[in-house]
C-alpha cells in the first residue's frame, strides 16, 4: 500500500460535526490506497453531480464533506486521479452552493482554485482516458461562472493569470469547438464582469498576437483573437493605457511586450477596429517623431493597417489618414520608400483613395532617390497588372514621364511595365476595347523613346517591340496582322522611329556581312584596318561601345578560326533566312558554338555570351521573310476589297491601305529578296491602279527597290507594269513621275529607250502657257537628265536655254495674290511659282547628272540662282509675284546652289559671293524658309555631302529671333561636330582629309562669312561687336566643349594666323581687312575668356583655305589691337553703358546739390551684369546674356513673325518720334501665333515710293520694326541695307522701345535715380568740374548737330538722317538698273548690284546660253 506523506491535521467542521459520505462510501482517508481513494472519490462525484442547487437537506448533509474536500490532504495529493476527482467534486461544490460558497478564508479560496487550474492542464491530451472528466470540469466552472467568486480576493490576479495561461496553454487543433467556447465563457467572464483587465493579465493574452507565439501555437491565437473580439467594448480600455503608456509617455518597463507593440497593434487592428478607437491618435503623434527609424517602423505598420483589403481606417480616421500621406514627402529616405511600396496594396484594395495617392505618388516620381522613382513605377504597374481601373490617366502618365529618367534602370522598368499593360490589355484584349483605348498611346512613346541617343535605350526598345508590340513567337499570319494594324494606328513620329529602327538592323546586317566578307579575303595591312573599322562600327551599336570593342576583337577572332560559325553567322544574315530558322540560330547552335569557343574564366553571367547574344538578337530577321511580306500582301488586299476588320481594328480601310502601302515601303528598303514573287507584284499592280495618289506613289517605290529580277523572271508582270509607269511618268504627280523615272531605271534593260519615249512627248508639249501642266513633265525629265545625261544632253541644253530659263524663269505671266502674307500653304502656291521651282530643281538635276562644266552651264546657272535671291526671289523685278511665292523661290534657289555644292565639281566653281548668298538665306525674313532651309543644311552636313565650310553657315543663327530656331540650330550643329570627330576616329584614312573634316576647321569660314554679313556695317559699333560676338559665341561654345588634342590652343593659333593675311575676296579693300582682323580679335578674345589653356603651344600648324584668304606675306606683321577697352567690356559683360543725356548748363547748375564732395563708387549688382572677369568663366552667350531684353523672346512681344510692317498689339500709343531708337537696342522677337508672315496693308502704301529693304531674316537693330507711317519704316532701315535682303523685323515691345535713353521721356530725377544702374562704374569726379564738361559738351552738340542734347548715335538713327540715306542708294540703285536694262539684248541680262559701307558686293552676270 502506497503511504502518503505526512499532512498537516485538517481543519474539521465547526463543532467537531461529523463526516457524513454518500450512501456506499466509506471513509476517505490517508490510511487507504490510492486505488480506494479513487474509487470512493468516484462516488463522491457521481452524488455532487446529480445534486442541484435546490436540495437543500442534502447540501447541508454534505456540508462538512465539501470542507473535508478542500482539506491538504486532497489538494496536495501527489495522485492526477485523485486530484482530478477532487477538482470536479469542487466544481459541483460550486456550483451546488452558489451563490454562496462554503469555504469562507480568503486563503483557502486562493488555494482551491489555483488547484483547480492546475488540473486544467489536463485538457491538453485529448486521448487521455480522463478527458471527459476534465472537460466536465472546465464546462462546470465555465457555465457556473465559478471564478467570478475570485473577485472577492484582494490577490485574484494572480488566479486569473494562472488561468489564463493555462487555457492558452493547453489549447491545440485536437479541441473541438465545446472546448474552445468554454474557455472562452470562462475567460471572457472575468474580464467582462470584473473591475478592469490588469496590465499582467493583459499580457497573458496579448502575449498571443506576437507573430513568434502566433506562428507556435495557432489555436492560442485564434482563442485570442476571439476572446478579444467578444470582450471589445470592455477590454478597449485596458488596451488603449497600455499603449498610450508605451508609445506616448515611452514607459517601456510597463510590459514585457512593449518593443512588439507595432505588431500588436496591427494584429489587434486586425482583430477589431474598435479595440483600436483610443490608439490611433496616439500613432498620428508617433508619425512625427524626430527619430526618422521610429518613423519608420510607424510608417511600416500604418501601411499595414490602411492597405489591408477590409480596411477602413481610411475613411474613418481621415486626420490620421492625411497625417500619413504626408510622410510620402519624409525627409528619411527609407520612409518615403515605405511609403511608395504602400501604395500598391492600397490602389489594389482600397481603388477609391486612389486620388488621394496621386499627388504624393507625382512627387516621388521625380524624387531624387533613384529606388524611390523606381517602386513608384513599380507600384503604378503592379495595380495596372491587375485590373487596369485601378490606375488612372495621371498616374500611367507618371510612368511615361519615367521613361525619359536620367537612370537606365529606372527608364527600362517604366519601358517594361508600359510594354506589359500593352500586350495584356491591347494586344491580347483581356480587359476589352475600352482599357485598350485608354492606353493606347502607349505603343507611340515607347518607340519615340527610339530618338534617344543612349544604344541601350534602342535596344530596350527593340526588345520590347518583339517580344510585346508584335510579338515574333505568334505564328506568322498572327504576327502580320499585329503589325499590320499596329503601323496603321502609330503616329507620324512612332512611324519614322519604328522605320528608322528597321534601318539600322538592317545597316548592322550589313556590316557584319562586310565584316565576313573581309574574312574571305587573304590576310593584308589594308584588310585588318578595313575589319578594325568594322568592328568598331559595330560596337557602337551594341551596349557599353568601350567593352563591346574588345568583345568584338574577341568575336572576330573566334570567327576567323572557325569556319562552321562563319556559316552560321552567314546564313543568319542571308536574305533568304526565314524567320524560324533566324530565332533557332539566335537562340541555339550560335549561342552554343560560341560557347564552346570561348576561353572567357567562367562567370555567373558571361559579358561576352551576353554582347554576342545582343548582336545575334538585333541582326536576326524575326518578323520579315518571304512568307511574312506574302501575309502582308493578303492583309493589304483584303483592306482594298473591303473584306478585312479594318473597323474592328480601329482604322479606316483607306488608313490601312495607306499605311499597309508605307509599311511594305519601307521593308522594300530592308528586306528586298522577301518581295520577289508574282502573287506580291500582282498585289502591287492592283494598288498602282488605285485613284489614292499616296498609294500609287509608295507601290512604285516597292517596284523600284525590289523589281531588279522582274524583266528576267516576270515577263508577265512586266509588260504589265510598263504602261502604268509611263503614265505616272507623264501625267502621274511630281512624286509619282521621280518614282517611274527611277523604276524604269532600275528595272529595265533597255531604260534608253524607256525613257526615250517619255522624254520626247514631254519635251514637245511644254507650254509655259498652262503651268498647272508643267510641273509633272519638269519632274520626269529633271529626273530623265540626271539618270541618262549623255543620252539627252543636247535636246536638254536646249530645253534649258530656251523654255527654262528664258521663257519660264525670265517672264511672269500671272500677277500672284497680294494677301500679305509671307508664306501660304502648299495648296495655295500658284502653278505658276510651282513650275518655276521645278524648274530651278530641273536645272540642278541636269548639272548634277554632267558632273561637269565643260559648258559653263553651271557658272550660268549660279549666276541665275544668285539673281534670284539678289532679287528676293523676283527675277524679273515686275513686282507681280506676291511675297509668299518670292519665299518659296527664295528658298528654291538658295537649297538649288547648296544641292550643287554636294558635288565637288560644282562646289570648286561656287565663288564666294555666291556661297555668301546661299549661306544668307538661313536668316531670310520668312519663319519657313529658315526652318526648312536649316533643315536641309543639316541633313546634308550630317551626311558628309556638303563641304565643312556650309556648316559656318549655322552660325548667322544665333541672330535669328525665334529661340526655338536658335536651340535647333544648336541640336544641329552639336550633331553634325559629333559626326565628323566619330567618323575621324572609326576612318584612320580620314586623317588624311582633316581639313576638310576636322570641325575646327570651320572657324576661318565662320570669321570670313560674319565679316561679310551686311549687318556688319560699323565694326566698331559695340552693338554690331556684340551680336558679332554672339555669333561666334553659337560655334565657339559647341566647338570648345571639350579641349581634345589642345583643341583651344590649335583654335588660338588658326585666329591669330587669319590675322596675319587678307581677305581673297578683297584683298585690297582696307575696309574690308578691317572687318576681317575686328573680327579675329573679337574670336581671340571669345577664345581666351572661354579657355586657361589656349595659350599653350599648338601641336599642328592650321592651313587656312586659299579661296578665302591670301597666302601670309612674311613682310606683314599685324600685332595692331582692333578692340577698344571699351569694346573689350561690353564683349565681357554683354551690356553697352549708355551715355547719359546731356543737359544744358543752367538745368545743371539750378540742380539742388544734395552731394559736396565725390560722388560715391557706385558697385554694380550682380543680378545686373554677367560677368566674365576671370579667364575661366565662359562669354556671354545668345542662351546666358542676362542683359538680353525680355522682348527678345518670341513669346513676348505682340509683333506677328514675318511681318513686313507689323503692329504692336499691346496696349498703348507709339508716339511718332519714339519710332526712332537708337541702333544700340535690342533686337524683338515675333510671337508665334497663328497670325505669322502676313504683312500689314496700308492704304497710303501705294502712293510712297519703294523704300530700300533692309535684310531679311535678322533681328532689326533699331526700332524699325514698330508700327508707323510707311515713309518712315521704309526710312529707318538703318545701316543693315543693301543687296535686296529682308530680314525679319519684329517689333519692339513699347515698353522696351521707350526704355533707350536717346528717347526716353525719363525727368531729370527719374534720370538720376536710374544712373546708379549703369553697367560700368564711373569714376568720381568732382561736381564743378562735370559742369564745366557739361557746358563744353553742349556748345559742341549745338554746333554740331542743331538740336540740343542730341548724340551722334541719335542723330544717325533718326527718321531723317536714314531716309536720306535710303534715298540716295535707291537713286543709284536705279540708275545702274536703268542702264542696266538699256545694254541688255534678248538674251543677255546683266545685273549689277552694289553694297555700302563694306557689304558684299555682288556684280552678277547672267548669260543664258
Amino acid at each position: 500500500m502506497m503511504e502518503f506523506p505526512q499532512q498537516p491535521q485538517q481543519q474539521r467542521p465547526a463543532g467537531d460535526v461529523k463526516i457524513i459520505y454518500p450512501l456506499g462510501v466509506k471513509e476517505i482517508t490517508d490510511k487507504i490506497s490510492n486505488d480506494e481513494v479513487v474509487k470512493r472519490l468516484k462516488l463522491v462525484v457521481k452524488t455532487y453531480m446529480d445534486m442541484d442547487q435546490d436540495s437543500e437537506e442534502e447540501k447541508q448533509q454534505y456540508l462538512a464533506l465539501a470542507l473535508h474536500l478542500a482539506s491538504e490532504f486532497f489538494l496536495r495529493n501527489p495522485n492526477k486521479d485523485v486530484r482530478l476527482l477532487v477538482a470536479c467534486c469542487l466544481a459541483d461544490i460550486f456550483r451546488i452552493y452558489a451563490p454562496e460558497a462554503p469555504y469562507t478564508s480568503h486563503d483557502k479560496l486562493k488555494e482551491i482554485f489555483l488547484f483547480i487550474t492546475r488540473q486544467l492542464k489536463g485538457l491538453e491530451d485529448t486521448k487521455s482516458p480522463q478527458f471527459n472528466r476534465y472537460f466536465y470540469l472546465l464546462e462546470n466552472l465555465a457555465w457556473v461562472k465559478s471564478y467570478n467568486i475570485c473577485f472577492e480576493l484582494e490577490d485574484c490576479n494572480e488566479i486569473f493569470i494562472q488561468l489564463f495561461k493555462t487555457l492558452f496553454s493547453v489549447i491545440n487543433n485536437s479541441h473541438n469547438q465545446k472546448v474552445q467556447m468554454h474557455m472562452l465563457d470562462l475567460m471572457s467572464s472575468i474580464i467582462m464582469e470584473g473591475d478592469g483587465v490588469t496590465q499582467e493579465l493583459l499580457d497573458t493574452i496579448l502575449i498571443n498576437l506576437i507573430p513568434a507565439h502566433k506562428n507556435l501555437n495557432k489555436q492560442a491565437y485564434d482563442l485570442a483573437k476571439t476572446l478579444l473580439k467578444r470582450t471589445v467594448q470592455t477590454i478597449e480600455t485596458c488596451i488603449a493605457s497600455f499603449f498610450n503608456q508605451v508609445l506616448v509617455m515611452g514607459k517601456s518597463s510597463v510590459s514585457d511586450l512593449s518593443e512588439h507593440v507595432f505588431d500588436l497593434i496591427q494584429e489587434l487592428f486586425a482583430i477589431d477596429p474598435l479595440l483600436l478607437v483610443s490608439v490611433m491618435p496616439q500613432l498620428e503623434f508617433k508619425l512625427k517623431s524626430n527619430d526618422g527609424e521610429e518613423r519608420l517602423a510607424v510608417v511600416k505598420l500604418l501601411a499595414k493597417l490602411f492597405g489591408a483589403k477590409d480596411s477602413e481606417l481610411a475613411t474613418q480616421n481621415r486626420p490620421l489618414w492625411q497625417c500619413f500621406l504626408g510622410r510620402f514627402n519624409d525627409i528619411h529616405v527609407p520612409v518615403r520608400l515605405e511609403c511608395v511600396k504602400f501604395a500598391s496594396h492600397c490602389l489594389m484594395n482600397h481603388p477609391d483613395l486612389a486620388k488621394d495617392l496621386t499627388d504624393f505618388l507625382k512627387v516621388r516620381s521625380h524624387d531624387p532617390e533613384e529606388a524611390i522613382r523606381h517602386d513608384v513605377i513599380v507600384t503604378i504597374i503592379n495595380a495596372g497588372k491587375k485590373d487596369l481601373n485601378l490606375v488612372n490617366d495621371q498616374l500611367l502618365g507618371f510612368v511615361r514621364e519615367r521613361m525619359l529618367d536620367k537612370r537606365w534602370r529606372v527608364r527600362k522598368e517604366a519601358m517594361m511595365g508600359l510594354a506589359q499593360l500593352y500586350k495584356k490589355y491591347c494586344l491580347h484584349h483581356e480587359a476589352g476595347k475600352e482599357s485598350a483605348l485608354k492606353i493606347s498611346w502607349i505603343k507611340d512613346k515607347l518607340l519615340h523613346i527610339y530618338y534617344q541617343n543612349s544604344i541601350d535605350d534602342k535596344l530596350l526598345v527593340e526588345k520590347i517591340f518583339a517580344q510585346y508590340m508584335v510579338p515574333h513567337s505568334l505564328e506568322t499570319e498572327e504576327k502580320m496582322k499585329c503589325l499590320y494594324y499596329l503601323y496603321a494606328c502609330l503616329d507620324t513620329n512612332a512611324v519614322k522611329a519604328l522605320n528608322e529602327m528597321w534601318k539600322c538592323q538592317n545597316m548592322l546586317r550589313g556590316l557584319v556581312r562586310e565584316l565576313l566578307d573581309l574574312h574571305k579575303l587573304p590576310t593584308s595591312e589594308a584588310n585588318t584596318t578595313a575589319m578594325f573599322g568594322k568592328l568598331m562600327t559595330i560596337a557602337k551599336n551594341l551596349p557599353d561601345p568601350g567593352k563591346a570593342q574588345d568583345f568584338m576583337k574577341k568575336f572576330n577572332q573566334v570567327l576567323g578560326e572557325d569556319e562552321k560559325l562563319r556559316l552560321q553567322l552567314e546564313q543568319l544574315i542571308s536574305p533568304t533566312c526565314s524567320c524560324k530558322q533566324a530565332e533557332q540560330c539566335v537562340t541555339c547552335s550560335s549561342q552554343q558554338e560560341i560557347t564552346r569557343k570561348l576561353t572567357f574564366p567562367k562567370q555567373p553571367t558571361n559579358p561576352f555570351l551576353e554582347m554576342v547574344k545582343f548582336l545575334l538578337e538585333r541582326i536576326a530577321p524575326v518578323h520579315i521573310d518571304s512568307e511574312a511580306i506574302s501575309a502582308l500582301v493578303k492583309l493589304l488586299n483584303k483592306s482594298i476589297e473591303g473584306t478585312a476588320d479594318d473597323e474592328d481594328e480601329g482604322v479606316t480601310p483607306d488608313t490601312a491601305i495607306r499605311a499597309g502601302l508605307e509599311l511594305l515601303k519601307i521593308l522594300s528598303f530592308t528586306h528586298p529578296t522577301a518581295f520577289h514573287s508574282a502573287e506580291t507584284y500582282e498585289s502591287l499592280l492592283q494598288c498602282l491602279r488605285m485613284e489614292d495618289d499616296k498609294v500609287a506613289e509608295a507601290a512604285i517605290q516597292i517596284f523600284r527597290n525590289t523589281g531588279q529580277k522582274i524583266e528576267t523572271e516576270l515577263p508577265q508582270i512586266r509588260s504589265t507594269l510598263i504602261p502604268i509607269l509611263h503614265q505616272k511618268a507623264k501625267r502621274g504627280t511630281p512624286h509619282q513621275a521621280k518614282q517611274a523615272v527611277h523604276c524604269i531605271h532600275v528595272i529595265f534593260h533597255n531604260k534608253e529607250v524607256q525613257l526615250a519615249q517619255i522624254f520626247e512627248p514631254l519635251s514637245r508639249s511644254l507650254n509655259a502657257d498652262v503651268p498647272e501642266q508643267l510641273i509633272t513633265p519638269l519632274v520626269s525629265l529633271g529626273h530623265i537628265s540626271m539618270l541618262a545625261p549623255d543620252q539627252f544632253a543636247s535636246p536638254m541644253k536646249s530645253i534649258v536655254a530656251n523654255f527654262i530659263v528664258k521663257d519660264l524663269l525670265m517672264n511672269d505671266r500671272s500677277v500672284g495674290n497680294k494677301n500679305g502674307r509671307l508664306w501660304t500653304a502648299d495648296d495655295e502656291v500658284s502653278p505658276e511659282v510651282l513650275a518655276k521651282v521645278q524648274a530651278i530643281k530641273l536645272l540642278v538635276r541636269w548639272l548634277l547628272g554632267m558632273k561637269n562644266n565643260l559648258s559653263k552651264s553651271a557658272n550660268s546657272t549660279l549666276r541665275l540662282l544668285s539673281a534670284m535671291l539678289v532679287s528676293e526671289g523676283d527675277l524679273t523685278e515686275q513686282k507681280k509675284i506676291s511675297k509668299s511665292d518670292m519665299s518659296r523661290l527664295r528658298l528654291a534657289a538658295g537649297s538649288a546652289i547648296m544641292k550643287l555644292a554636294q558635288e565637288p565639281c560644282y562646289h570648286d566653281i561656287i565663288t564666294p559671293e555666291q556661297f555668301q548668298l546661299c549661306g544668307l538665306v538661313i536668316n531670310d525674313e520668312c519663319y519657313q524658309v529658315r526652318q526648312i532651309f536649316a533643315q536641309k543644311l543639316h541633313v546634308a552636313l550630317v551626311k558628309l555631302l556638303l563641304p565643312l565650310e556650309y556648316m559656318a553657315v549655322f552660325a548667322l543663327c544665333a541672330k535669328d529671333p525665334v529661340k526655338e530656331r536658335r536651340a535647333h540650330a544648336r541640336q544641329c550643329l552639336l550633331k553634325n561636330i559629333s559626326v565628323r570627330r566619330e567618323y575621324i576616329k572609326q576612318n584612320p584614312m580620314a586623317h588624311e582629309k582633316l581639313l576638310s573634316l576636322l570641325p575646327e576647321y570651320v572657324v576661318p569660314y565662320m570669321i570670313h562669312l560674319l565679316a561679310h554679313d551686311p549687318d556688319l556695317t560699323k565694326p566698331q559699333d559695340l552693338e554690331q561687336l556684340r551680336d558679332v560676338k554672339e555669333c561666334l559665341w553659337f560655334m565657339l561654345e559647341v566647338l570648345m566643349t571639350k579641349n581634345e588634342n589642345n583643341s583651344h590652343s590649335f583654335l588660338r593659333k588658326m585666329v591669330e594666323n587669319i590675322k596675319q593675311t587678307k581677305d581673297a575676296q578683297a584683298p585690297d579693300d582696307p575696309k574690308a581687312n578691317e572687318k576681317l582682323y575686328i573680327l579675329c580679335d573679337v574670336a581671340l578674345f571669345v577664345i581666351a575668356n572661354k579657355s586657361t589653356s589656349c595659350h599653350l603651344d599648338s601641336p599642328k600648324d592650321p592651313v587656312l583655305p586659299s579661296k578665302f584668304f591670301t597666302p601670309p606675306d612674311k613682310d606683314f606683321i599685324n600685332d595692331k589691337e582692333y578692340l577698344s577697352p571699351e569694346a573689350k567690356i561690353v564683349l565681357q559683360t554683354g551690356k553697352i553703358q549708355q551715355p547719359p543725356k546731356q543737359t544744358g548748363v543752367l538745368g545743371a547748375v539750378n540742380k539742388p546739390l544734395t552731394v559736396t564732395a565725390r560722388r560715391p563708387y557706385i558697385k554694380t549688382p550682380t543680378s545686373d551684369t554677367v560677368s566674365n572677369a576671370s579667364t575661366n568663366s565662359q562669354p556671354s552667350s545668345p542662351a546666358t546674356n542676362k542683359s538680353r531684353d525680355v522682348s527678345s523672346e518670341a513669346s513676348e512681344t505682340g509683333a506677328r513673325e514675318n511681318e513686313e510692317n507689323p503692329v504692336i498689339t499691346k496696349a498703348g500709343v507709339i508716339k511718332k518720334e519714339e519710332t526712332a531708337q537708337p541702333s544700340g537696342k535690342k533686337r524683338a522677337a515675333p510671337a508665334s501665333d497663328g497670325t505669322e508672315n502676313s504683312v500689314s496693308s496700308n492704304p497710303s502704301a501705294g502712293s510712297q515710293p519703294p523704300a530700300n529693304k533692309p535684310r531679311r531674316g535678322r533681328p532689326p537693330k533699331n526700332a524699325a520694326g514698330v508700327a508707323m507711317p510707311d515713309k518712315e519704316a521704309g526710312a529707318t532701315t538703318g545701316g543693315g541695307a543693301g543687296r535686296g535682303r529682308k530680314r525679319a523685323a519684329p517689333a519692339q515691345d513699347p515698353a522696351t522701345a521707350a526704355s533707350a535713353d536717346s528717347i526716353s521721356g525719363k525727368t531729370p530725377k527719374q534720370q538720376k535715380e536710374a544712373e546708379p544702374k549703369r553697367a560700368a562704374p564711373q569714376r568720381q569726379i568732382d561736381l564743378q568740374r562735370s559742369v564745366r564738361v557739361a557746358q563744353r559738351d553742349q556748345q559742341a552738340s549745338q554746333k554740331t548737330y542743331g538740336s540740343e542734347g542730341e548724340t551722334e548715335r541719335e542723330f544717325e538713327s533718326s527718321p531723317e538722317y536714314v531716309l536720306s540715306l535710303t534715298q540716295l542708294q535707291e537713286q543709284q540703285e536705279e540708275a545702274i538698273r536703268k542702264q542696266f536694262r538699256g545694254a541688255a539684248g534678248p538674251k543677255q541680262k546683266e545685273s549689277t548690284y552694289a553694297a555700302e559701307q563694306g557689304e558684299l558686293s555682288v556684280k552678277t552676270k547672267i548669260v543664258y546660253f
